[in-house]
């Protein structure tokens, strides 16, 4: 069962779609979660992307590096990869993996007339041009948060594995003179969670079926020990991050232990009165994302222990708002990167989030039948909506003042659509889908997914990043491609705050906001009251089919959906027994 759960998550790697598939390895396929998640296998590279030496002087027999083997070294092994080094020839050689992965390297050497170790460095890389590159300088490669660039030993008739990080492609270079290597393999360690994809999209626009796949991977691989930010560079528990992840999460794997795991993690790090990361929005995250995890599974019990937590933290929240109705919060006053440099977009998209987050806490102290903090705290939200927030035209803003009624969704959808794809942000690219949604702009709305999200994959993404600025596109070369001369290169040569040059993060699971968006708003699955009631609501735009299937606390919810001549969508539903559909 491991390889056929094996062959589910290596789909990606070639691209096919679940209608391709026979049913055990469709959304069918159900597993519990459990602590036997994680497992480790092991992945042949799938091209050379270049070698120092093409005329086999110091290179020879490359294309053995791209056979799949049997991980075990022998002494007659023949005409096996070899390294030959000089004083001054010092070959090396750059794999491609096939798609971003998780993990490390597993080099296996074989016999040779010296028994003394082999200096190997490695460069492991998001991207062509990250592997080909030195750390620090003006592209900013590092070793922050995983080590990426270094040099190992390989033992004479042996293997050795090292690395834990985010990449696609690794640069293997022999560091001394006078080496004559025989290398029988250098394989990825690829380190994941065994689970199903239970939900699935697709429709006739390949682009988006592919998108909606590339944002499930890319939260897949950051569901590591807890759920991360990247599994490169923020490989940490950020709270306002997850919330993105979070509704990826109930899309495509359903109610997960890492989710409840995680956000426990951030409570207990950051007792009261601090803020969760420092950050405050953070912490009105962490709230929004557990009235979001009730709504999808329902689990009270969970809720029960979060109560004390609650609310103190409302309680907390309530203590920063003057007597303009107008929030006052201190610590890290953050929205994204975009606009942190914009205090009039982060004051009125904090305004919108402190709405959001006391009607969401009233809703939650209805569940808990805590009668007198529902009323408290709607009263709180009630009072904040009297405060309208002005001057503000970023996109960020502009989506989280519609989703609180601040604003009139329409009006806000104009601040959406001005320049096109123009000023959006990776993670808040998710709240823009929302608003837009909110003001009927389905249309609208794919056109962002394909020309924002489509816009990485039309560069050789593989999974989506931390950030991207549809202008960078304009003369860069993919990241699955060493950089001409006359290009720019879309990694190295860009990026801002944290996130310069290489040190940008090519898996940002912040990103995966059109998975869930699409299965919600496209495929129409509104999930309500606590999991036991699901509304089919479709939004077709310009496609002519949908279909999919969503995970539910009662099974797997299949529906499709098919444009007819007179623009009527005609439905089909598979629901499980004891789920309540609404139409």
């Amino acid at each position: 069962m491991k390889k056929l759960r094996l062959i589910l998550c290596l789909l990606l790697f070639v691209n096919v779609t679940y209608a391709q598939l026979p049913p055990v390895f469709g959304p069918e396929y159900v597993k519990a979660a459990s602590a036997s998640e994680m497992v480790k296998t092991y992945l042949t590279p799938q091209r050379i992307v270049w070698q120092s030496d093409d005329l086999g002087v110091s290179i020879l027999n490359s294309e053995r590096l791209l056979e799949k083997g049997n991980g075990q070294v022998a002494v007659n092994d023949e005409n096996l990869f070899r390294f030959v080094s000089t004083t001054d020839e010092k070959p090396g050689i750059l794999l491609d993996y096939g798609k971003e992965i998780h993990g490390g390297v597993k080099i296996s050497m074989g016999i040779r007339e010296s028994k003394t170790p082999l200096k190997l460095r490695l460069r492991f890389g998001e991207s062509v041009g990250e592997a080909m590159s030195e750390i620090g300088g003006k592209q900013n490669a590092t070793n922050e948060h995983s080590l990426r660039d270094f040099i190992i030993e390989v033992p004479w008739l042996g293997s050795v594995e090292v690395g834990e990080t985010g990449f696609r492609f690794l640069r293997v270079d022999v560091v001394e003179a006078n080496e004559d290597a025989p290398i029988k393999s250098i394989d990825a360690a690829f380190v994941y969670r065994d689970i199903p994809y239970l939900g699935s999209f697709e429709s006739n626009d390949e682009r988006l079926n592919q998108i909606w796949l590339t944002g499930a991977y890319t939260v897949h691989l950051n569901m590591q020990n807890y759920l991360w930010d990247g599994i490169k560079r923020d490989r940490l528990v950020w709270v306002g991050d997850m919330h993105p992840e979070v509704m990826t999460i109930n899309t495509v794997f359903g109610n997960h232990e890492i989710v409840g795991k995680s956000l426990d993690l951030a409570r207990d790090q950051h007792p009261l009165p601090q803020w969760m990361n420092g950050i405050s929005s953070y912490s009105m995250w962490w709230l929004l994302i557990h009235k979001n995890m009730y709504d999808y599974h329902g689990n009270l019990a969970y809720l029960k222990e979060q109560e004390i937590y609650m609310i103190g933290l409302l309680d907390q929240l309530s203590t920063f708002i003057d007597k303009d109705n107008k929030e006052i919060l201190n610590g890290n006053r953050f929205l994204d990167w975009p606009t942190s440099e914009k205090p009039e977009a982060i004051h009125a998209g904090l305004q919108a989030m402190m709405v959001l987050t006391f009607e969401a806490g009233a809703e939650m102290m209805q569940v808990l039948g805590n009668g007198a903090f529902q009323k408290k705290y709607q009263k709180v939200a009630d009072k904040l909506k009297k405060h309208k927030p002005k001057d503000n035209t970023t996109k960020q803003a502009a989506a989280l003042m519609a989703l609180a009624d601040l604003q009139d969704a329409k009006k806000a959808n104009e601040v959406l659509t001005k320049d096109g794809v123009q000023r959006m942000s990776t993670f808040y690219g998710y709240y823009i889908l929302e608003a837009m949604a909110k003001a009927n702009d389905y249309e609208g709305a794919l056109r962002v997914i394909r020309d924002y999200w489509g816009g990485m994959l039309d560069l050789g993404a593989t999974t989506f990043w931390e950030d991207f600025d549809v202008l960078d596109k304009t003369n860069s070369g993919r990241i699955d491609e060493l950089v001409a001369p006359t290009n720019y290169d879309i990694h190295g040569d860009f990026g801002e705050y944290c996130y310069v040059g290489y040190r940008h993060s090519l898996c940002h699971g912040w990103a995966s906001g059109p998975t869930s968006w699409l299965s919600q708003h496209v495929l129409g699955i509104n999930v309500m009251d606590g999991g036991n009631k699901v509304k089919i609501e479709p939004n077709l735009g310009d496609l002519k089919w949908v279909k999919g299937s969503f995970p539910t606390k009662y099974g797997i919810l299949k529906v499709s959906h098919n444009k007819v001549a007179n623009g009527d969508v005609e439905t089909v539903i598979d629901a499980p027994e004891g789920l309540i559909i609404v139409k």
